[in-house]
């Protein structure tokens, strides 16, 4: 009997990440560009069983094949504009890591930093240098094999030349006192990513990101972020963006 190819197979997330990134706004990019990122992969009943991940402390990374929720229903186009090309240079679809794609789906290699065997919600994969919305959905998470995955020849078009890309931040000490010690470095790196859209460059223009239970105001310029305000976020009546 000739297998039906046009069946279409329905996938469910296996697991769920907490972050500290309730918004879209500010997450990094690509994995790996904040290490001290770190997030909480809890999974769904019907896979917390110990024996589900037998094996994986054994390794150092993992890969996470999950679901740009938050972009159900937005229209997917062929050609895109890469924020890192100014948001005004295009690119085929397939050619970018762009969050508006024909199924939705992202990849993300983080760091393996633990596992809580203990989490009442069963077996808890902690990580680091996660780019993931928090509640984002989980569909796979398979192992890291560098012999196999790395290539470190490969060449990385417009990706690899902005690699390094960031940008100066002033971050008054009265504000950064505001925020828990073990949060600054990590807020630092975050904003010296430049998570502004083209459209917020305009010298004066003061924006807002969700962190965890912190709300920091920014402005900027071409060269520099400057911090205004941090509070926390139950005590912000508008979030500015």
């Amino acid at each position: 009997m000739k297998q039906d190819t046009s069946a279409t197979k329905v996938i469910t997330p296996i697991a769920r990440i907490r972050t500290d990134f309730p918004e879209k706004f500010g997450i990094p990019r690509q994995s790996g560009l904040v290490p001290e990122l770190t997030g909480r992969i809890v999974f769904e009943p019907a896979w917390r069983k110990a024996a589900a991940i037998k094996g994986l402390e054994e390794y150092s990374h993992l890969w996470l094949i999950w679901e740009f929720s938050e972009h159900r229903d937005a229209p997917v186009k062929a050609s895109v504009t890469p924020p890192r090309l100014g948001g005004r240079e295009k690119r085929g679809v397939f050619a970018t890591r762009s969050p508006f794609r024909p199924n939705g789906l992202g990849l993300s290699c983080v760091t393996l930093n633990g596992i809580d065997y203990d989490a009442p919600e069963g077996p808890v994969l902690l990580v680091g240098g996660a780019d993931l919305l928090d509640g984002t959905p989980i569909f796979d998470i398979k192992p890291y094999i560098p012999y196999a995955d790395a290539r470190p020849h490969a060449r990385g078009s417009f990706g690899e030349a902005h690699k390094d890309d960031h940008i100066a931040v002033s971050f008054p000490k009265e504000m950064m006192n505001r925020l828990p010690k073990e949060l600054r470095e990590t807020v630092l790196k975050v904003l010296a990513q430049d998570p502004r859209a083209a459209y917020q460059k305009k010298p004066g223009t003061v924006v807002g990101m969700a962190f965890g239970e912190w709300d920091i105001r920014f402005v900027g310029d071409d060269a520099c972020l400057t911090v205004v305000d941090v509070q926390k976020r139950d005590e912000t009546l508008v979030h500015v963006k």
